[in-house]
Parts: C-alpha cells; structure tokens; sequence
C-alpha cells in the first residue's frame, strides 16, 4: 500500500511507542487519527508534531473498551478525515493479575482494551476498507503471545487473543484487507526501571541493548508497504525471544 494520503488509526497512538508509530506513518504521508484515553495535552502536541510534517491530523478521545465510544470515534474520524485505511491496535493496560485473586478488576480492565478494544475498533475499520478493497490491521502484540509470565495472567492471554485476532482478520477479510502483528522487544524503559534493570533487559537480547521506538515505527511502514505479506508477525526485540539460550543449550 502507498501510505501517501491515507488514513491511519493509531490507538494509544499519543505518547510513547504510539506516538513514534503516530510520527513515523505522517512522515510517510499518512494523515493520522490519535486515539487516546486521558492525556489529551500529549496527544494534542503529537498532533501538532504531525501536522507540521504536512498532513493532516486528529486527536481523538475514546475508552476502546466501550463499544459507544470506539462508534463515536468512528464517526469523529469520518467527520474530519474520512475512512480509515490503516490500523494500528496499540493500545493497552498494563497491569498485574494474579491468579488466584479476590478481585476481576485488573483482569477485566487489560483484556477489555486488549481484546475487546481491538475487536470494536477492527469491525468498524473493516467496513471502511472492505468498502474500498483496501486496507491494513497491524496489531501490537509482545513476547507473551508466545510465553507466559509470572503474574500477568491478563497480558498474556490478551496478547494471544490479539495474535489470534490477527489471523483471522486476515482470513476473514482477504484478499483485499490484510492484518499483521509486530512484537517489540525491550525497546523503550518504563518509568520504574532501574539502571541496573535497564542494564539486565539489555544482557536478555542477542544484541545487548536496546531498540528504540522509531525501530517499531519502521516495522510498521514496512508492513503496510509490503503487500505480500499477511498473516504474519514479526518480533523486533534483538533477540530476545532466543536470548535466554545465548549462555548454554537445553
């Protein structure tokens, strides 16, 4: 797909590696929907940022989990920049859940954004790209599609179920809708990690460091200019899904 003069959805698409999928798609052309939750001062200077590489752009609030609110979206979008033609399911609560618990709050609050928001937000875009033979899903998974991890039993299955989600958008609503994931790596900190953290992270990849978020942003403009590929995913993290064998066999 040519990018130039596209419309692309990036949900969560207001600060982080969201933001640097934001940036990357309006670099190309692409005038951008930034969807987001509570930081509307941050998602309002992502959209300025963009604006200012000559597109247009949309900061957009909506709770994905709410099936009004991912319609209202819809109909925001449409509004200003007409049918979406590319979606990036970014968004995501990161929370820890444990099982067992005494409480389904942190459960239900990660996999309704993870599975549900997804879903909502694919089904209305899928009528914008079907209406116009074109279009493509990228979804936003991590290693825990593929391994589970101590206490965040939402995660995980939440990540599975948007590897899942991937495949069959893409058998669904072929041949003219593709849908791909991405599976970044420790690419970007989080707030609480030491240095001593950040240093052990990096020891975990083949490459002993760190990517970036701009490295997920080309992935992204690679998948949607790539037209042969469909149903797949591709992890950019170094490494690290194999890093753990770098030491030792078996």
């Amino acid at each position: 797909m040519n990018i130039q003069g596209k419309t692309a959805l990036v949900t969560g698409g207001a600060v982080r590696i969201g933001r640097a999928i934001t940036l990357g798609l309006a670099e190309a052309g692409a005038n951008v929907a930034i969807n987001y939750f509570r930081d509307a001062e941050k998602a309002t200077q992502t959209a300025q940022e963009a604006s200012s590489l000559g597109v247009s752009a949309l900061a957009v609030q909506a709770d994905i989990s709410s099936w009004d609110q991912v319609q209202r979206m819809f109909s925001q979008i449409h509004h200003v920049l007409g049918p979406v033609e590319i979606v990036v399911n970014n968004a995501s609560v990161f929370q820890p859940t444990p099982i067992p618990t005494d409480s389904v709050e942190s459960w239900r609050a990660v996999t309704s954004v993870l599975v549900n928001g997804a879903f909502y937000v694919s089904n209305l875009a899928a009528r914008d790209m079907l209406a116009q033979n074109n279009g493509i899903f990228i979804n936003i998974v991590d290693l825990a599609a593929w391994e589970a991890w101590p206490g965040y039993a939402a995660h995980v299955v939440g990540k599975s179920a948007l590897l899942a989600l991937t495949r069959q958008l893409a058998i669904d609503l072929g041949p003219h809708v593709r849908a791909n994931a991405i599976a970044p790596g420790p690419v970007l900190p989080p707030a609480d990690y030491s240095p001593e953290r950040i240093e052990r992270t990096a020891g975990k990849t083949l490459l002993d460091r760190w990517g970036t978020p701009e490295d997920i942003a080309r992935t992204v403009r690679f998948l949607v200019e790539s037209d042969y590929i469909n149903a797949e995913v591709i992890a950019v993290d170094g490494g690290e899904r194999y890093g753990h064998r770098k030491q030792e066999p078996g």
